[in-house]
């Protein structure tokens, strides 16, 4: 099924006319302190890069988790197998828009600059027909769990005369989860209470334009707009757009992307906690839906408009959100009772 989306993405962005960023590409494989979770960042801040690939089961890096030791490593990546399909777009005014994505192209974006270094990578983008309009994704470790999550801190800065409306941006990957590419489960939680989020679903192919997000599709409908657990298995991954409202001359609008892996399922919504993350996926490979074992693959959001999905570990809420919290725990309890009444 991979090999077939691939085709279909390529043939339909080679009609699309999408226009592909000129010259080399700079890009940057960073790992973490912990020697357990990388990225491989490209200049245009899309993930999978070619570039001094890492990944055991890819011939790229995106998002890999190492199933190994820090002393013998065995990355595996969770979005670059079989289709190079991670990516983001923006657009203003309904009317102007730019994206990038290495399966279906760089369109209306010129690289302003790109830095790296060990553990950290910084890209700047312009829209190339509105070169006021700059977007900077800051990948480094996660502050409060840096042995599993990568924070991207997105700013979008309006530098131009004119004050713009109706700023959108997509972020979108197809999930590859090891040791079980292309048959994963996948989880997404926090759709409802997030106020800027327009369409989320379980289509990782879809276009990163966000002035076509509205016409997009999911994979299993039952996904579409919704929270849902363990979805699959599947081909499938993560899509989200979201809606930000207008962006006056001179100001700028920042939000946090979160990407990582961990061991488990609970290490996993542990490193979401620690982090406050209002919106999230899960990936899981074939067999590792309940567990999260041997590794659950995280791709998050924060500053989006939402609340915390989960609280943070250890902490002692106060009294007049302790109805919160019983809510959520009791919705916990919910997703692990779907989950045993569907033989799991």
């Amino acid at each position: 099924m991979q090999i077939n989306r691939i085709a279909t993405g390529t043939v339909a962005a080679a009609l699309l006319g999408l226009a592909t960023t000129g010259g080399v590409q700079a890009a940057a494989i960073i790992i973490n302190p912990a020697g357990t979770v990388a990225l491989g960042v490209n200049d245009l801040g899309s993930l999978n890069t070619t570039t001094g690939n890492i990944a055991s089961n890819a011939s790229a890096t995106g998002l890999a988790y190492n199933f190994g030791t820090p002393s013998a490593p065995d990355w595996r990546d969770a979005t670059a197998p079989g289709c190079l399909c991670e990516g983001w777009g923006i657009s203003v005014n309904g009317t102007t828009a730019g994206w990038a994505n290495e399966a279906l192209g760089n369109s209306n974006l010129s690289p302003v600059s790109f830095t790296s270094g060990p553990s950290s990578a910084t890209s700047v983008v312009s829209l190339t027909s509105m070169p006021g309009l700059t977007v900077t994704h800051d990948f480094a470790p996660a502050p409060n769990a840096p042995d599993n999550l990568f924070r991207s801190i997105v700013t979008v800065e309006n530098m131009t005369s004119n004050d713009l409306t109706a700023l959108r941006y997509v972020r979108v990957m197809d999930w590859d989860i090891p040791p079980t590419e292309f048959n994963e489960f996948v989880t997404i939680q926090g759709v409802g209470t997030t106020s800027y989020l327009l369409r989320s679903h379980d289509d990782g192919f879809e276009s990163p334009n966000p002035l076509t997000g509205l016409s997009t599709t999911p994979i299993d409908l039952s996904t579409l707009d919704t929270d849902f657990t363990d979805s699959g298995p599947a081909d499938h991954g993560a899509y989200f757009l979201f809606e930000f409202g207008d962006l006056a001359a001179g100001d700028s609008f920042t939000f946090e992307i979160f990407y990582g892996a961990a061991g488990s399922e609970s290490e996993a919504l542990a490193a979401i906690a620690a982090e406050g993350i209002e919106l999230f996926s899960l990936g899981q490979s074939n067999g590792g839906e309940v567990t999260g074992e041997p590794a659950t693959f995280i791709f998050g959001f924060k500053g989006v408009g939402g609340r915390p999905v989960l609280p943070p570990p250890g902490a002692v809420p106060e009294p007049a959100s302790l109805g919160l919290v019983g809510l959520g725990l009791l919705g916990l309890a919910g997703l692990r009772r779907r989950r045993s009444q569907r033989g799991r």
